[in-house]
């Protein structure tokens, strides 16, 4: 992937009536579960971004035969949850976590060995969160130094259900557990300390395999069926998070967000910009598929500070970095607490958001488990996103408000979540452009 940056000139407002890539959590777990059910699925709106390419190649990889992308159209022939075939080499991820966790707990029921392989940043993203509890179950994984990637996972181990109270709020924690489960003997329980998306969940309902729920705990049977169906993906809440930023902090903005999913688990990032003062509204609320979808208004309005409530921060947790360009817009302190886990996502997004905000010249005191910003006038400079999408994505938007061009670093990786960004910003309203390093 060649490197690149950003450059956006200030000003300017964003509008239009558009939809974004489609939503990337789903994505995933469509090829996954379509790959693992029995008879052909269809699926629309898929994201065809780096991610779940790589997820879909990994399974092509294994023996499925998929079909597509085409315009986000895929065809795949599942081939049961017993039919995955041991693949010829190392199954290589490239920047995604999802895939890689997910895949833990799916890979761990096989008969065959795998290796699972990431780029240098997914290299150093923590996976004893998923293979300590794996191994409780009976699986062998065996790790680099420091427990992280590559990971080798040895088949033929038979695993067994059990109940995991989860320590930290994870959906990819809890999702690689379930799909471990599909092959474990007996039952597989997963509580969370507080809700995560449910998008695994719900999809496996859609294949028609049950999900047990008892008081805050949710599992699955091991020795069930899953039975192939078609599936609508819906815009990506994570993507439309940067364009509903930029409408909310840019005199003048109005935009709407056609065919978003609106998923309870998710819209933290809504919720937040709403007490902060923003002028969001969830129109055309329908069901597609097993998920709530919305098209999203969005005006601009003045946000003043607040203190983010921690049961909101899990729905929100892949949304901060434009909710920190938003408190940086804002009048007044914003006060995050709670959010340890952006320490560990494609970067150290506390530390990396604080240190591009403060060469914008705002007031960004980052703390172990949070930031307090205190909003201010943006300054034009440079900021080095060290190569994570969603913190080059937010800082784009902040040129919306900024007093003079701002320089993104190490923009590439927008790719992986949302192919074509900076084409669909500039004709809604961004000054933006690409330049290659």
């Amino acid at each position: 992937m060649e490197e690149r940056n950003f450059v956006v000139d200030p000003g300017g407002a964003l509008h239009g009536r558009f939809r974004v890539p489609g939503d990337k959590s789903i994505s995933h777990r469509s090829i996954m579960l379509g790959s693992l059910a029995e008879g052909e699925t269809r699926v629309s709106g898929f994201l065809e971004g780096a991610d779940a390419l790589a997820t879909l190649a990994t399974f092509r990889a294994m023996g499925v035969v998929i079909s597509g992308p085409d315009h986000g159209r895929l065809r795949i022939s599942g081939v049961g949850l017993h039919g995955l075939q041991p693949p010829a080499e190392p199954l290589y991820l490239g920047n995604s976590g999802t895939s890689m966790r997910l895949l833990c707990g799916l890979l761990a029921g096989q008969s065959f060995d795998s290796v699972l392989q990431g780029d240098e940043s997914l290299s150093r993203r923590p996976m004893k969160r998923v293979t300590e509890p794996l191994a409780a179950m009976g699986a062998r994984i065996e790790a680099a130094e420091g427990g992280t990637a590559p990971l080798t996972i040895r088949g033929g181990h038979p695993l067994t259900g059990f109940r995991y109270d989860m320590p930290v709020a994870s959906a990819q924690v809890k999702s690689c557990l379930l799909l471990a489960g599909l092959f474990a003997e007996g039952e597989t329980w997963v509580r969370e300390p507080a809700p995560t998306r449910d998008h695994t969940e719900r999809m496996l309902e859609g294949f028609g395999y049950p999900v047990l729920r008892d008081q805050g705990w949710v599992g699955v049977a091991g020795g069930g069926r899953l039975r192939a169906g078609d599936i609508d993906v819906p815009a990506d809440i994570s993507s439309a998070a940067f364009f509903i930023l930029g409408a909310c902090i840019a005199p003048g903005s109005e935009v709407v967000l056609e065919h978003v999913g609106i998923n309870p688990t998710r819209t933290g990032v809504i919720d937040i910009l709403n007490l902060m003062g923003a002028d969001i509204e969830l129109r055309h609320r329908r069901e597609v598929g097993g998920e709530p979808v919305a098209d999203v208004h969005v005006r601009s309005a003045q946000l003043h500070g607040i203190r983010i409530p921690e049961h909101l921060v899990p729905l929100a947790i892949d949304e901060f970095p434009a909710i920190f360009v938003a408190a940086a817009c804002a009048r007044g302190t914003t006060v995050l607490t709670g959010a340890e886990e952006l320490r560990v996502k494609e970067s150290d997004r506390i530390a990396v958001m604080a240190e591009g905000l403060r060469a914008l010249g705002i007031d960004a005191r980052p703390t172990p488990d949070g930031m307090e910003i205190t909003g201010g006038e943006l300054a034009g400079g440079r900021v080095d996103s060290h190569g994570d999408h969603r913190i080059a994505m937010c800082f784009a938007m902040a040129g919306l408000r900024s007093g003079g061009p701002i320089e993104i670093a190490r923009c590439a990786n927008v790719e992986t979540s949302f192919p074509g960004f900076a084409d669909l910003a500039s004709a809604h309203g961004l000054a933006i452009r690409a330049e290659p390093v």
